[in-house]
C-alpha cells in the first residue's frame, strides 16, 4: 500500500506485534531486538515509516526497542488530511494533555507501567526512553519512574497554545526535577532554530526547570529534510522532526549526527562498560 505521494507504508514484519497490559489498558506495542530496553513513543501523527526507521537503527544499536501505539494508523505515511484528524481526536482525548493548564497527560502513567515491564524482561541498569513531537515531553515525565534512566525528549511540541510552557504539572515537574538532581540523570534534547512549534522559549523552560542536567541541542532549519511527508510539509510547515521526518540520511549531515549523538547517550547509560573496553 502507498500514499498519495507515492511513499510505501511500512508493513512492520520484522518487529513483533504484542498487546501490553497495563493498569487495565490495553496497548498495542511493536518490540524487536536484544539487550536493555528504550521505549520509543511515536510523534504525531503516529508510527510512520521515519519512526520505524529510528526504532530499527535503536535495535540494531544493540537494544530491545519498545514502540507502543498510541494514535493514527500503524505504518503509514502522513498524509496532511489523516494527520489533521488524527491531531484533532488527540487534542480532545482524555489521554492527553494537549493545551496549557492541562498538567501531565495520563497517557504517561501507562507508559511508566510499560518501561517497568520492559526493564523486567531486559534487565539492565534502566531503560532509555525517547520522545517526539507530541510524545516529547513524556520522556521526562517517564523519570518519575525509577527504571527509566535515560530520558531524550525530541522537539516537544505541547502545550500547543503556549511556546514557554511544559506539557507537565507543578507537582509532577518538582518530582522529576529532585529525582534528576537525585540520581544524577542527563536529559538530552533536540530542536531546530526556526522550530515554531518548539521553540526557544520552551527549550528556557527545561533549562530553567532542570539547569545543567539538560543539555539541549540546536540545529539549524537549513538543514532539515526539505520534502517531508505532507502532514510534516502542510501542517507542521516548518523545520521540526529533527531525527524522523526531516532527517537527512547522509553521512556527516547535521541529522544523522544528531542520531548517533542519541545512540551513543543510550550506550553510554544503558550498556555497562566492561574492564579494558575503556
Amino acid at each position: 500500500m502507498s500514499a498519495s505521494n507515492g511513499r510505501l507504508d511500512d508493513a512492520i514484519t520484522d518487529f513483533s506485534r504484542r498487546h501490553v497490559d497495563v493498569y487495565g489498558v490495553v496497548k498495542t506495542v511493536y518490540a524487536a531486538g536484544s539487550g536493555p530496553a528504550v521505549v520509543l513513543m511515536p510523534e504525531m501523527p503516529g508510527i510512520s515509516p521515519d519512526v520505524l526507521r529510528l526504532a530499527r537503527w535503536v535495535r540494531d544499536a544493540g537494544f530491545t526497542v519498545y514502540l507502543p501505539s498510541l494514535f493514527g494508523t500503524d505504518g503509514a505515511h502522513p498524509t496532511a488530511e489523516d494527520g489533521e484528524e488524527v491531531l484533532r481526536r488527540a487534542c480532545v482525548s482524555t489521554e492527553f494533555r494537549a493545551f496549557a493548564g492541562g498538567g501531565t497527560s495520563p497517557a504517561t502513567a501507562w507508559l511508566h507501567g510499560l518501561a517497568r515491564q520492559a526493564h523486567a524482561e531486559c534487565g539492565g541498569p534502566g531503560v532509555g526512553a525517547i520522545g517526539l513531537c507530541f510524545t516529547g515531553n513524556f520522556a521526562l515525565t517517564m523519570a518519575l519512574e525509577p527504571a527509566v534512566i535515560a530520558p531524550v525528549v525530541n522537539h516537544p511540541s505541547l502545550p500547543l497554545d503556549d511556546p514557554a510552557g511544559l506539557e507537565i504539572s507543578d507537582e509532577d515537574a518538582r518530582a522529576v526535577r529532585d529525582r534528576i538532581v537525585r540520581d544524577g540523570l542527563k536529559v538530552l534534547a533536540y530542536r531546530f532554530d526556526d522550530d515554531r512549534w518548539c521553540t526557544g522559549r520552551r527549550f528556557a523552560a527545561y533549562q530553567a526547570l532542570l539547569g545543567d542536567a539538560f543539555d539541549g541541542r540546536v540545529l539549524p532549519g537549513s538543514s532539515a529534510h526539505t520534502d517531508p511527508p505532507p502532514f510534516f510539509r502542510d501542517v507542521v510547515g516548518c523545520p521540526h522532526s529533527v531525527v524522523t521526518a526531516h532527517l537527512v540520511d547522509e553521512e556527516g549531515h547535521p541529522t544523522l549526527r544528531a542520531r548517533d549523538e542519541i545512540l551513543a547517550f543510550l550506550t553510554d547509560r544503558l550498556i555497562p562498560s566492561r574492564p579494558g573496553d575503556r
